[in-house]
Parts: structure tokens; sequence; C-alpha cells
């Protein structure tokens, strides 16, 4: 039996959702931390966080999203549901916003 039945795909034969996913079952991460990981930019991971959440509910996991705080008040995006970090706070107008933070857990 070949390593890579046995132990799943090998690093480098690995889709970029796949990494995205093992990088995620280690801890949580922000966007920046991943796009770091994966080598795509920042802006890239949104869209693939989206698919993951779906896929991801098959296998008895959920990708759960802690929320974007403000730096000024301290504002949580608790209702926001996208995967990309918001511009400005809706109470104080700060530019100055915490990435929020993707997790896996199961279900």
């Amino acid at each position: 039996m070949s390593d890579q039945s046995r132990n799943g795909p090998r690093e480098q034969d690995r889709t970029l959702r796949q990494s995205i996913l093992a990088c995620l079952e280690e801890g949580p991460l922000t966007a920046r931390e991943l796009s770091a990981l994966v080598s795509i930019r920042e802006k890239d991971v949104a869209p693939h966080l989206e698919h993951l959440e779906k896929s991801v509910r098959r296998s008895g996991k959920r990708l759960v999203i802690e929320p974007a705080e403000c730096l000024q008040c301290g504002f949580r995006f608790e209702k926001r549901r996208r995967f990309s970090k918001p511009s400005a706070c809706p109470r104080c107008r700060c530019q100055r916003i915490d990435s929020p933070t993707f997790r896996l857990v199961q279900i």
C-alpha cells in the first residue's frame, strides 16, 4: 500500500482547498495567516473558505467564524457572515479592525 493511499494525499499532491483544510485542522487562523501558509493572496482566501464551509459538513465538521472586532471601540461583528475583513466599524467608523478567525469544530 502506498503512502498516499494510507495517509491521504502527500503535501505536494494536495489541492489548494485541501491545504487550507489541513491548516485549519491544526488550529484557528486568520485569512492573512492562511494566505501565508498556502501561498495565495489574502483576498483569495475568502472564496475557498466559502466552499470549504459547505464541503466540511459531510465529514461531520463545521467551519466557525470568530467575528472581527474594532480595535478602537470593541464592536464585534457578530452578525457578519462574510469571510472577508470589514473595512470600517459601523459604530465609530474606525478602520482598525482585528481580522476574523476561522476554525474547524467537530459536530
